[in-house]
């Protein structure tokens, strides 16, 4: 089977019901997953990404062809989920309490947490960077459009009992953002802590040691409706999260990635 590449959405979209069965009759699933240096991205020519490299795995063991699909947007992910665009969300999910009401999630693909994007003092005019959340009252935090962070800053917000100004860019990802912040155009965003840990490997200028959130499950997402398609992923990870093969590609992308999207 070829891992179908697709930058714009599907040109039909899939009609009824569909769980596993009806996904294995098709002979294709329709997969989204985000563009930066764990989802997908092109290196010298070449497509590499954490959920690129999971979906050929799957599609191995499925015997059915993956379609997959760009969109950066969690929310436009999601939209595309419920209106069968899209079978299955392949990105770290932060899973919280508001989504689970909609949405199913598979097991754990990894533990994350979200961390503050600041530079260090010597890049920053001596200043030190803030390690207690109190001290972001007032300051304005860059995130990008949609971003699941916005959730966890509106509620640090309510936390330390002051304002927190999230700008919502609507041009730049997240690893863009981080270099904004290095460069000095912005001071602050938030990012998760494997992508801010590679980053920061690339990137001296930045701090990334004052943690926004507590550890939190990151999953995939499908629909409510999909039960089977549920049951069958979590026993395909549980199986396959075992494996060498498996180990190779988290060590790959999680551990001695060098490659960065700017």
């Amino acid at each position: 089977m070829i891992l179908l590449i697709l930058i714009s959405r599907p040109s039909k979209v899939p009609l009824g019901f569909r769980d596993y069965p009806e996904i294995i009759s098709s002979g294709m699933i329709n997969v989204v997953t985000d563009y930066n240096t764990i989802g997908y991205y092109v290196s010298s020519d070449s497509a590499e990404g954490f959920q690129l490299e999971l979906m050929k795995a799957l599609e191995k063991e499925w015997g059915i062809k993956v379609n997959l699909f760009l969109e950066n947007s969690l929310d436009e992910n999601l939209e595309g989920l419920l209106s069968l665009r899209y079978d299955l969300v392949a990105r770290n999910i932060p899973v919280n309490v508001h989504l689970r009401d909609t949405f199913a999630f598979t097991d754990p693909i990894t533990l994350n947490k979200q961390v503050l994007v600041q530079r260090k003092a010597a890049f920053n005019n001596n200043i030190e960077p803030i390690r207690q959340h109190l001290n972001l009252a007032k300051k304005i935090v860059y995130v990008a459009k949609d971003s699941p962070v916005i959730l966890r800053l509106n509620n640090l917000a309510h936390e330390i009992g002051d304002t927190i100004i999230i700008k919502e860019d609507q041009t730049y990802e997240v690893e863009q953002l981080v270099m904004m912040v290095a460069s000095g155009d912005i001071d602050f965003t938030v990012c998760d802590e494997k992508v801010a840990t590679l980053l920061a490997k690339a990137l001296p200028e930045i701090d990334i040691d004052t943690d926004i959130s507590f550890t939190q499950l990151e999953s995939w997402a499908v629909r409510r409706d999909s039960p089977v398609l549920l049951d069958s992923l979590n026993s395909w990870l549980d199986r396959f999260k075992t494996t060498k093969e498996y180990n190779q590609i988290f060590d790959k992308y999680y551990l001695n990635n060098t490659s960065v999207i700017f």
